[in-house]
């Protein structure tokens, strides 16, 4: 299917005398709930950019997913990297499908656009939205605020192993983790910078160095190496297994986190329960360096269980749109559009994950309004 180019300008509308700044977006909704929330997130992004009226946003709409692969037997075409490269950022929706296997999908698409083209932070913001309720029952307003950073592109998910005598009982499985000392330390750069831009210039490491003795003892010794160019950063260190039980009990006492590929993808899942719900967590895939366009996608995947009944929860992709705008150099926008969607969320304009009974479309066009009425 060839691409579809969209444009924020309406028709019958002249453009304004003076030059906006054009950012041209990627769309690939992919799954499930992909394309339902993606849908969302462009509507209430043509509403900001409409509203701003000082940039615009164009959107080019690619049908990789489960669906093509099942047709032709790959999820992106000859040259997707090239492809994508012609964009300022990619706006992703989520994949799998109940009859493709998860390691297929995963390496077919995801992994696929973010190894390749270098987007090594993943950065999950955190916090109990105005309007909503975590499941802790002590948690108060601000006690909830995190952000954790992901190594991206190594680890567990380097993709490096392999099975043999497979079938038989004594098949052998290997899943090697992978660790450079480049990765780690540009990692851990980018995540004191997080920490040092945040008000309280706090950062928690996690790793498992008492069990895995060599690529996470390497983590520990590079985190520590670096540490000493952010003086004004506190540094703590937490095993993965007590971190789960720092989250719960004491969820105050973090802000900045970073881990490793598998480690973070656990605990940032962990997060958006404690927050209220997977339905309202972003995700941004960063080229910190900027030399390939980042993506941002919603935590909560395809969720095959809702697809179709107009119930998705579109707040975690507005959230992500926000992260979107605000990479791109629109930080004001990105601000506006959250306001919105903080502000529908106390006006009690939620779905159900959130404890309230709207739709997509009812929770999409109540956020539309408050960008009109800012």
């Amino acid at each position: 299917m060839s691409p579809v180019r969209v444009s924020t300008q309406e028709d019958g509308i002249a453009p304004q005398a003076q030059t906006k700044q054009v950012y041209s977006i990627a769309s690939i909704p992919a799954d499930g709930i992909g394309p339902e929330v993606v849908e969302a997130a462009i509507v209430v992004l043509k509403a900001i950019a409409k509203k701003r009226g000082t940039f615009q946003l164009e959107f080019t709409n690619f049908d990789w997913s489960s669906d093509r692969y099942k047709k032709t037997g790959s999820y992106v075409p000859k040259g997707h990297l090239d492809t994508l490269r012609q964009f300022d950022a990619i706006l992703f929706g989520a994949v799998g499908a109940p009859d493709v296997p998860d390691h297929i999908s995963l390496w077919g698409l995801r992994l696929a656009i973010c190894q390749p083209l270098q987007q090594y932070a993943n950065v999950r913001r955190t916090r109990v939205l105005p309007g909503t309720n975590s499941p802790l029952a002590n948690c108060k307003p601000g006690q909830l605020d995190w952000v954790i950073v992901r190594e991206n592109s190594e680890g567990e998910y380097a993709g490096h192993g392999g099975r043999s005598h497979t079938g038989y009982d004594h098949e052998v499985a290997t899943e090697i983790s992978i660790f450079t000392r480049t990765g780690v330390r540009r990692i851990a750069r980018f995540a004191f910078q997080l920490a040092q831009s945040r008000p309280r210039r706090k950062l928690t490491y996690v790793t498992k160095s008492n069990a895995q003795r060599n690529g996470m003892v390497m983590w520990d010794e590079v985190i520590n190496e670096v540490a000493q160019d952010f003086p004004d950063v506190e540094l703590d260190h937490m095993l993965v297994d007590a971190m789960t039980v720092r989250m719960v009990l004491h969820p105050e006492s973090l802000d900045t986190i970073v881990a490793t590929n598998l480690h973070a993808d656990i605990l940032s899942d962990l997060a958006a329960a404690l927050a209220g719900s997977i339905g309202i967590a972003p995700t941004a895939n960063l080229d910190p360096s900027r030399k390939n366009p980042s993506m941002f996608e919603p935590i909560h995947g395809s969720a095959f269980d809702i697809t179709g009944k107009g119930i998705a929860n579109p707040v975690a992709t507005f959230w992500t749109a926000s992260e979107m705008l605000e990479w791109l150099g629109e930080k004001e926008a990105a601000d506006q559009l959250m306001a919105a969607v903080e502000a529908v969320c106390v006006d009690g304009v939620k779905t159900r994950d959130l404890g309230g009974s709207a739709n997509t479309k009812e929770v999409t066009d109540a956020v539309v309004a408050k960008i009109m009425q800012c």
